[in-house]
C-alpha cells in the first residue's frame, strides 16, 4: 500500500544554485565581448576619402591636393567652432571629425544621413578651395531629368 503525504508535512523546497536542467551560470560562447569591426573614425575616414577620390577624380585642380582629418581645430574663428580649414598655399584641406559628427543637425540620425553630412563638408571645403559653389562641383550628380 503507498502512503502519501499529507500537504502541511510537505516543506518548501529551497533555491538550488543549479537552474532547472543544472546550466545556470555558464559562460557566454564569446568572452570578452569582440570590439565593434568598423568604428565611427573608420566610417568618417570611409565618407571623406571615397568624397575625396570622386573629387580628384572629377576636378583636375583636386588632383595634388592633400585631404587630411583631424580630431578638433586649434583654435575657434569669429563664426564659432571650423568644420575644416582651407589652405590653398600648401594645397591642404583639414576636416575636423568631433565639429562635423557632434555639431551636425540632422533631422534623423541614421547611417545614411551621417555619411551625406560628412561628404557635404567634404564638398564644401572644396569648393571653398576652388573659389566655387557646391553646387557645381558635381552637376551631373544632381541631375535627374
Amino acid at each position: 500500500m503507498v502512503r502519501r503525504r499529507s500537504r502541511s508535512s510537505v516543506s518548501r523546497a529551497l533555491p538550488s544554485r543549479h537552474g532547472r536542467h543544472g546550466r545556470v551560470g555558464r559562460s557566454p560562447v564569446v568572452r570578452p565581448p569582440l570590439p565593434p569591426l568598423e568604428t565611427r573614425v573608420d566610417r568618417f575616414d570611409l565618407s571623406v576619402g571615397s568624397a575625396a577620390e570622386f573629387l580628384r577624380g572629377a576636378w583636375a585642380d583636386l588632383r595634388e591636393v592633400r585631404f587630411e582629418i583631424a580630431d578638433m581645430p586649434p583654435a575657434t574663428d569669429d563664426e564659432g567652432i571650423p568644420r575644416w580649414s582651407v589652405s590653398t598655399e600648401e594645397k591642404r584641406i583639414v576636416l575636423y571629425r568631433l565639429p562635423i559628427e557632434r555639431l551636425g543637425h540632422l533631422h534623423r540620425n541614421d547611417e545614411a544621413h551621417r555619411r551625406m553630412m560628412v561628404e557635404s563638408c567634404v564638398f564644401r571645403a572644396a569648393a571653398e578651395y576652388l573659389d566655387r559653389d557646391p553646387w557645381d562641383l558635381g552637376p551631373e550628380r544632381f541631375r535627374f531629368f
